[in-house]
């Protein structure tokens, strides 16, 4: 079988075979460039006068081959509005195409899916393609690929080829394993760059599938990039038969360190807006209000409790902080300026200044010979603290820091789970979810959904355990509390010596 997606065809693109034995079957999905030479709806069996071999299946279908092999398409472009050409499809068509088959009990998904125009957001969680992503695809398309949940979804209306990372169907540790979607774009054919326009490959009916070889998640497989979280959604577009939620952007507060920024040598040709200026872009940039501690808070930057003589480094959505009775002098929290109470109540913003934070810290301690690890405990908090500390490389590896979280945590009775690398937290806890979060400088990452009862500082002890840091006596911060004067001199060093790594000083 031979599948057609492109925007034109014309008789000298089909190509040639030998023998008489002509291909089993041609498919043409259109777009409107293709109208005129396109005109008539056939059904699937019927044939175009274009040539003998060439089959228009119409706007949508499914279409199921002897061995059990599914495939859905929707053909030509979205319409804008009603009545629909003939080339485009409208909301009752997706509708008309999903509501039998999702209504099947049986139903897991298709083999394949077809369509001309790409899902919109794709791309979110996954490689970047090498088209303008501001305005490209459907967001229509998408919730029609997420509801159908295709092992490989084609698409060509672009004239790009992008070949996305796999993405899960199901939500880790809350949903029972489903298989992973593949989406695949097409170049134009012959295009002058000589970019991939065909795809050719064999593929077993899912029907016939053993269940347990179905559901295998490939190394590299990433997040559901169509089922973002309400608080992460920057794509304004909603599709036309099912509803978003837009987010609300958080506030910024910024201080003046004043010199406490660094010394006579900061800056090296940069220089860090002043703090009016800071203030106006605020006033700019951010028209609605972030949420509001229900009390006083230690941690909101623009609270009076806040002890502003620990911070290192202000960005635009968090800020870096020495941490207050620290495990080593290097131990950092990166925090939202705004009140959140953990990562998975973040919005899409603010998850974006906080990974460029974990990578200047990760940058940071290797330059020092140390391992980043950081870790998370949404329980009894009121504000998101994610806690950063180094270990030296000789001290011990990688392996032996995640068999003592994991130890350690069996002997509390806790069973910590790994969950995959490309997997986001939002999936797996959804705001208001107690949990205890470590992320290991392999990538690899440890989960625990807290219960009933979590020891506060269950991070700590195995850091500071002997297994790890061998300094057991810091295990609780309260014992390693140091004087304001000994906390600014030991922040002013600090910042000194992550200033080539920080981000928010550069113009």
């Amino acid at each position: 079988m031979i599948a057609w997606i492109g925007p034109g065809l014309d008789p000298g693109d089909i190509p040639s075979h030998k023998g008489n034995k002509e291909p089993k079957f041609w498919n043409i999905l259109c777009d409107g460039r293709l109208k005129g030479r396109c005109t008539h709806s056939f059904g699937l069996y019927g044939r175009d006068v274009m040539h003998s071999s060439v089959y228009y299946p119409g706007r949508r279908g499914v279409f199921t081959g002897v061995s059990g092999l599914q495939i859905a398409y929707v053909s030509g472009q979205e319409a804008l509005q009603e009545p629909a050409p003939s080339h485009c499809f409208t909301s009752k068509d997706l509708s008309a195409l999903v509501t039998p088959l999702i209504n099947n009990s049986k139903f897991r998904g298709v083999d394949i899916l077809l369509t001309s125009q790409w899902p919109r957001g794709v791309w979110n969680y996954g490689n970047n393609p090498d088209v303008n992503t501001k305005s490209c695809g459907s967001s229509s398309v998408a919730s029609l690929a997420d509801k159908l949940k295709p092992r490989y979804h084609f698409a060509a209306l672009e004239g790009a080829h992008y070949e996305r990372l796999p993405y899960r169907n199901h939500v880790v540790l809350q949903e029972n394993a489903q298989h992973v979607s593949r989406f695949i774009a097409l170049a134009t054919v012959n295009n002058p760059t000589k970019k991939k326009y065909l795809y050719a490959f064999n593929i077993v009916p899912m029907k016939t599938m053993d269940p347990s070889e179905l559901v295998k998640q490939p190394q590299d497989t990433t997040e559901n990039p169509y089922r973002r979280s309400t608080k992460d959604k920057t794509d304004r577009q909603k599709p036309a038969f099912s509803t978003t939620e837009e987010e609300e952007p958080a506030h910024q507060f910024f201080f003046d360190l004043g010199n406490k920024q660094g010394g006579a040598n900061r800056g090296r040709g940069r220089k860090r807006p002043s703090d009016g200026d800071r203030h106006q872009q605020w006033q700019q940039k951010q028209p609605r209000k972030h949420p509001q501690p229900t009390g006083p808070c230690w941690f909101c930057l623009a609270s009076p409790q806040v002890e502003k003589q620990l911070v290192i480094s202000i960005g635009d959505h968090c800020y870096l902080a020495l941490a207050k009775g620290g495990l080593t002098p290097l131990h950092v929290l990166i925090l939202p300026i705004g009140h959140y109470q953990s990562v998975v109540d973040l919005g899409s913003e603010v998850v974006e200044e906080m990974e460029k934070y974990k990578s200047a810290m990760r940058s940071f301690y290797k330059s020092k010979g140390q391992r980043c690890v950081l870790f998370e405990r949404n329980y009894r908090s009121q504000h998101l603290q994610l806690q950063v500390v180094p270990v030296p490389l000789d001290r011990c590896t990688t392996e032996d820091i995640k068999e003592a979280f994991t130890v350690q945590a069996q002997e509390q009775q806790m069973e910590l789970m790994e969950i995959p690398e490309h997997t986001d937290l939002k999936q797996i806890a959804p705001p208001g979810t107690p949990y205890f979060y470590v992320e290991l400088d392999s990538g690899e990452k440890l989960f625990y959904r807290i219960k009933k009862h979590f020891p506060l500082q269950f991070g700590r002890e195995v850091l500071a355990s002997e297994a790890v840091l061998n300094i057991p006596t810091r295990a609780d911060w309260k014992e390693c509390k140091q004087t304001r004067e000994e906390e600014e001199e030991s922040c002013k060093q600090l910042r000194d010596d992550f200033q080539p790594f920080d981000f928010a000083w550069e113009d």
